[in-house]
């Protein structure tokens, strides 16, 4: 079966000895969603379309002439534009919509011969720690389908998880990449803002957004951030450095210093097997010789609330566009223009979208903006800088990816400020903009994976990679 290819390599070692084509890659994967439809993983799956992609790329493999994806089977989040492709962000009020244009990202992966396989469930506009705010329902867990997949690229991992694509892209905005990754066992890395175009990515917090690879090996991580990084000249903050080439990865094994916050072992919150799972991976790194050292980060507690004003926010501009009257649901039942707005708006937007917006607005309004919106861009300079103080003494930050494995679906979403608290830990390095992966940790006694994050410096993505080879062998 293809799942068992958990690096790349093995799958190119394939097509070229022939034991292997891309067209029976793609109908075993065609199976695997099949058979795990109660998973509900998928929005749309490209099967005809991708069998054809899959016959193009073996003949270009058997000529020479394959790009360096040829043969790998991705799936993107439902928030990424592809030309002729609907894209609706697992929102009503985009149904049926098709994009007229494809992402920079999608360009890229299809010029590297990629097979997209369909479009991933994920939280609607990206908005949930569960993927339990899609329009299509919740994504389930593959390990226990009574729990959660993470959010909110919930689709893409569980994809990746249950072996039916090679790899996926996500987009993470809080964590949006690296929590589903920690709660469905696999690779999820957050690279530095701007170091992927967000052109045809449907905004959310476009100071925060940035798309993701989530993987089951460091190697195919490393590839697709070399194929997806890059100058793009329809995002104006990329930035010009020069892009991780996925040949340069090697397990570091370099004495190296590393930070833990000793709050991820003494908080309450925290999940007692998490917390024994970092402690036995702080062992481990003190007794091959690394630093390992706690460290108080006095501003945790502002993480959370700092990070939701400020999304919140600029969510609610960014989604000001969906009015019933430029493209999207429009509601049946407007009879004038204000009616169009009112109604398409409510109609459409989800229960957690509607609480964002009317968030976001709030904290925007005149007589609020300095108390909230001011204040909070103000923190987030403090928690960047203090970041990048604990960076220039240590070479890695560690700590858990969830304060918790996978929970029941349906647990939380009575009280969402439980669930903007699963992000306590992925937040920082959204909010300071730097690089940070979650790596699989083994699983807790009840079989559900958990993870474990590395964050890095700004454009560090080398160095972290190359540690997180070497982390994965502890």
């Amino acid at each position: 079966m293809a799942k068992n290819y958990t690096a790349y390599t093995q799958i190119k070692s394939g097509l070229q000895s022939g034991e292997i084509s891309t067209e029976s890659l793609v109908k075993g994967y065609l199976q695997q969603i099949k058979q795990n439809a109660h998973l509900n993983v998928f929005n749309e799956v490209f099967d005809t379309e991708a069998l054809t992609a899959a016959k193009e790329i073996d003949a270009k493999i058997a000529n020479g002439t394959a790009g360096k994806l040829a043969g790998m089977v991705i799936a993107i989040k439902d928030n990424i534009c592809y030309k002729g492709h609907k894209v609706t962000a697992s929102s009503k009020i985009l149904e049926n919509f098709t994009s007229i244009y494809s992402s920079t990202v999608v360009e890229r992966l299809l010029a590297e011969d990629a097979v997209i396989i369909g479009r991933a469930n994920c939280d609607e506009f990206a908005m949930g720690a569960a993927n339990e705010n899609s329009f299509f329902g919740p994504v389930k867990n593959y390990a226990d389908a009574t729990r959660v997949s993470g959010g909110s690229s919930g689709g893409s991992a569980v994809a990746v998880q249950a072996g039916m694509c090679h790899a996926a892209i996500g987009t993470d905005t809080g964590g949006s990449v690296r929590q589903p990754a920690a709660f469905c066992g696999v690779i999820g890395l957050k690279p530095t803002y701007g170091r992927i175009s967000r052109h045809g990515v449907i905004s959310y917090a476009s100071s925060f957004d940035q798309v993701g690879p989530i993987t089951k090996s460091v190697a195919d991580a490393a590839l697709l951030l070399e194929v997806l990084a890059g100058a793009d000249e329809f995002d104006g903050t990329l930035s010009q450095q020069p892009v991780p080439e996925a040949k340069n990865l090697k397990k570091e094994n370099d004495k190296k210093k590393i930070a833990y916050m000793q709050e991820a072992l003494s908080s309450p919150g925290v999940d007692a097997d998490v917390k024994a799972t970092l402690t036995q991976y702080i062992d481990k790194l003190r007794a091959d010789g690394h630093t390992v050292k706690p460290i108080s980060f006095e501003l945790l507690d502002y993480l959370v609330p700092t990070y939701y004003i400020l999304a919140m926010a600029e969510a609610s501009s960014n989604l000001a566009r969906y009015d019933g009257v430029h493209y999207g649901y429009r509601s049946p039942n407007a009879t004038d223009l204000e009616s169009t707005y009112k109604l398409s708006r409510s109609e459409g937007f989800g229960k957690e979208v509607k609480r964002r917006i009317m968030l976001g607005t709030f904290v925007l309004s005149a007589g609020y903006y300095d108390a909230y919106y001011a204040k909070a861009q103000k923190v987030r300079r403090l928690i960047q800088d203090k970041t990048n103080e604990i960076l220039k003494e240590f070479d890695f930050i560690l700590t858990p990816t969830a304060p918790e494995p996978a929970f029941a679906l349906g647990l939380k979403e009575k009280d969402p400020v439980v669930t903007y608290l699963h992000d306590i830990f992925t937040v920082q390095a959204s909010l300071s903009g730097m690089p940070a992966i979650s790596l699989p940790a083994g699983n807790n006694g009840k079989g559900l994976p958990l993870g474990l994050q590395l964050l890095t410096k700004s454009f560090g993505e080398q160095e972290l990679l190359n540690f997180s080879e070497y982390f994965l062998q502890l």
